[in-house]
């Protein structure tokens, strides 16, 4: 927006007849020039204004014309104002330049109010780099204008010719510049379908090979799993024809030991006392290798029922009261808190925990063994803690590999499956378990399972 009309304007003129058209361009390009417009704009705004006066003359019969500065509100800067009153009202009180490109030709072209009349008003921004415009500027350009003699119609007809070589020398050099923009637009874009196809190829090789791996991968996977079902059926197998003989074998230590038979020497006695807890412990091993193919080719499926923890525990407590044969070491099982239900099979469960404290009694030389229930939102956590010596945080995964025992923790010797078999029945409910040890301080096992079941 402009501020409010000058009160002296820098030059006037009268557009009556068709010579005063090439007065108007020739006057209208000084008075830009005087008040710093670059030499483009000044072309510019004289073309723009040649139009219009055009117009107005054939349509109106004419206008008069006022050259002023005004100052922009919204930026302080100067701009060139240039208002063409009509000499006759305009039809409907509107204008429309018979070329559309003259509006793009200034700032600003519109029709507007000016003291109570209508004139069709144009105006150009002054560059910031223009000289200043103060009062006694203006007033010296007024009178610099008013004095100069304005020149012939056939002097601004060259002046016109010259600007309009001037313009189509560059144009000519801006279609030079754009036949060369052409030319290196075209050499990027064969460079960019080049790259293009080049990287196309390599991703369909990329994919190619991406395919080939997985399908390596899918037959790996193929592999492991019939790998994995032979391992089963073999443990299984070999576990269900070890089991006869060694059953056998027990049975016969067990007669040559009984006192109905022929008696033994002190020697044959502990011979035959070593041969049965031998066997005792490979029967051990074969039960829990079978258990383990069992639980690993998923023919262990759950009996679903409420279990009282009481009842569990109260079992586990009388059972294995006699293993802690150490005086030294103290087996607790802790009365779980009321009401003490779950879903879950009380036999797989039982299993569990009878693993889990074997295991504590077995390696632990002193101190305790405990079993403790705990309820915890809409789950029980069952743990068994012991004293012993605790295992180190980078092997408390590798306990429940199965065959796996931590080194040089006790002399006890295990199978290393009661772990891993543990884990697997514990998923198998629906649950899981969990070991927090450290070295010296004991080990926690921790069952955490549903209070609803799977």
């Amino acid at each position: 927006m402009t501020g409010p009309t000058a009160p002296d304007p820098l030059l006037q003129l009268a557009l009556r007849v068709e010579q005063d058209i090439f007065l108007v361009r020739q006057r209208g390009r000084e008075v830009a020039a005087a008040v710093g417009l670059e030499h483009q704009d000044q072309v510019r705004l004289a073309t723009a204004l040649s139009e219009v006066a055009r117009d107005l003359l054939h349509t109106v019969d004419g206008a008069d014309v006022t050259f002023a500065v005004d100052v922009d509100a919204a930026t302080g800067r100067p701009v060139l104002r240039v208002d063409l009153a009509p000499a006759r009202p305009l039809p409907d009180g509107r204008y429309e330049p018979q070329s559309g490109a003259v509006a793009r030709l200034v700032d600003v072209l519109a029709v507007v109010a000016d003291e109570g009349d209508t004139v069709v008003r144009m105006s150009r921004r002054v560059p910031a780099h223009a000289p200043a415009l103060p009062p006694e500027r203006l007033a010296q350009l007024r009178d610099e204008l008013a004095s100069s003699a304005p020149g012939t119609a056939l002097d601004e007809l060259a002046a016109q010719n010259t600007q309009l070589i001037a313009a189509l020398d560059e144009v000519r050099s801006h279609r030079d510049e754009l036949e060369v923009l052409n030319a290196e637009l075209q050499e990027t874009n064969r460079g960019v379908m080049a790259l293009y196809n080049q990287l196309t190829e390599e991703l369909e090789a990329t994919n190619r090979g991406v395919v080939a791996l997985y399908a390596e991968l899918d037959e790996k996977s193929a592999q492991l799993r019939a790998a994995s079902e032979s391992k089963s059926r073999f443990l299984a197998n070999v576990s269900h024809e070890l089991r006869a003989p060694v059953t056998a074998i027990i049975g016969l230590a067990r007669l040559l030991a009984d006192p109905a038979s022929d008696p033994l020497t002190a020697e044959q006695a502990r011979q035959v006392g070593l041969i049965r807890s031998s066997a005792g412990d490979l029967l051990s091993l074969v039960n829990e290798l079978l258990d383990l193919a069992k639980a690993e080719s998923g023919r262990i499926e759950p009996n679903w029922a409420e279990v009282d923890l009481r009842a569990v525990f109260g079992q586990l407590r009388g059972t294995l009261r006699a293993l802690a044969t150490r005086p030294e070491v103290e087996l607790v099982v802790a009365e779980p808190p009321a009401p003490a239900t779950l879903r879950s099979d009380e036999v797989l469960l039982a299993q569990v925990l009878r693993n889990l404290l074997h295991n504590g009694l077995k390696f632990t030389e002193r101190g305790e063994v405990r079993l403790r229930a705990e309820r915890r939102d809409d789950s029980w956590r069952l743990s068994v803690s012991d004293t012993g010596v605790g295992i180190p945080p980078e092997l408390h995964e590798r306990v429940f590999e199965e065959f796996y025992q931590v080194p040089g923790a006790t002399r006890v010797v295990g199978t290393g499956l009661g772990l891993p078999y543990a884990r697997r029945l514990v998923k198998l409910l629906g649950g899981s378990l969990e070991l927090s040890s450290e070295p010296g301080r004991g080990s926690t096992f921790t069952v955490t399972l549903p209070e609803g079941g799977a």
